[in-house]
């Protein structure tokens, strides 16, 4: 039996990255400057047309200093984390 893990939550992750630039007061264009991502992309994102790359997620979490995971665990709002112990 094949045990499929819970649907990704990608709404939450647009909305933490749109809480943490409002948080900093950025623009668009401040996050484009510090991520060296196009300004187009990160509207994109966050308005959910796009998911993006782990590379355009890497450059985000190193403009905002915040950990890669932090991001990605809103992932899994509605379902519990995996453990370490899974696997």
């Amino acid at each position: 039996m094949t045990i499929f893990p819970p649907d990704p939550d990608f709404e939450a992750l647009r909305l933490e990255l749109a809480r943490l630039r409002a948080a900093r007061g950025w623009s668009y264009d401040e996050l484009a400057a510090r991520s060296g991502l196009a300004r187009r992309t990160l509207i994109e994102i966050e308005q959910g047309r796009t998911i993006g790359t782990l590379k355009t997620w890497h450059a985000l979490a190193h403009a905002l200093s915040t950990p890669l995971d932090e991001f990605f665990s809103t992932l899994c709002n509605g379902h519990e984390l995996p453990s370490k112990a899974d696997g």
